[in-house]
């Protein structure tokens, strides 16, 4: 059986599968290659980064319409900041622009917007432009968009650690009390089924500080093509490899094809 840590040779890209396993319910996907992508053209990163919206875009359709309960993004990694000042300055226009022109569009087909990193990084406008897209989508319940910008696995647990010792500090809680569903509901996907399919795009095979803790039993599809080269055929793909997979969760194969027979 193909390991989840590498692509099934069965899957080949542009070749269509055989599904037979339920989809996921949540979808995490690492937005990887928009500069090598630029690179290969001749052009700017900035342009990659443009073109890559329509393949967020086009994701977005076909996760909707295949019925995925959640779809999450990694936008902009808290190590992004590190990137040359002018591509950082453009990612934040383009992140403001985006949150200015497609909240109605997807407010219209259904879809619920969410947020999720240290926002304080980020300027005023594209705060309050943030806190207008969630609150204008809270309702919505065809598919829900995560967004995660400023982001950062790390962080996420360096802040619920400490939210729950400030709870302790204060008397609030019993620290015998802290368990893994106590730990789970300070992160940022508080409330939101555990990643089931993780993609990343561009060939690199590795997760980058992203959402650690919801990625535990996560099936890991790795493609080759750059993120802007991302349609709906490519999500088509991942899934269809996702529902020839067996998840054991700790389990046996006999034990898993016995709870599928019962």
């Amino acid at each position: 059986m193909t390991s989840p840590l590498t692509p099934d040779p069965s899957a080949k890209e542009g070749t269509p599968a055989t599904p037979g396993g339920a989809l996921p319910r949540h979808v995490a996907i690492i937005m990887d290659g928009n500069n090598r992508w630029a690179r290969a053209r001749g052009l700017s990163g900035v342009r990659g980064h443009h073109a890559g919206v329509e393949a967020v875009r086009a994701t977005i359709r076909r996760a909707a319409e295949r019925g995925i309960e959640t779809l999450t993004l990694f936008a902009f990694s808290s190590e992004n900041w590190k990137r040359p000042r002018a591509e950082v300055s453009a990612l934040m226009e383009l992140f403001l622009l985006a949150l200015k022109r497609e909240v109605s569009k997807l407010h219209a087909n259904g879809i619920r917007l969410s947020v999720i990193g240290d926002l304080s990084g980020f300027s005023d406008s594209i705060q309050k432009h943030i806190v207008r897209a969630e609150e204008k989508t809270r309702d919505n319940t065809r598919l829900h968009l995560v967004i995660a910008a400023n982001y950062g696995g790390h962080w996420d647990l360096t802040r619920a650690a400490r939210r729950l010792a400030e709870r302790v500090a204060a008397g609030e809680m019993d620290p015998a009390a802290i368990d893994e569903a106590a730990f789970a509901g300070e992160l940022s996907l508080a409330g939101v089924a555990p990643v089931d399919l993780c993609i990343r795009t561009s060939g690199e095979q590795r997760i980058s500080n992203f959402v650690l803790w919801e990625l535990a039993y996560a099936e890991l599809h790795f493609t080759p093509r750059l993120w802007p080269d991302f349609d709906a055929d490519a999500l088509d793909l991942a899934l269809d490899d996702f529902q020839r997979r067996q998840r054991r969760f700790g389990m046996t194969d006999e034990q898993i094809e016995a709870q599928h027979g019962a």
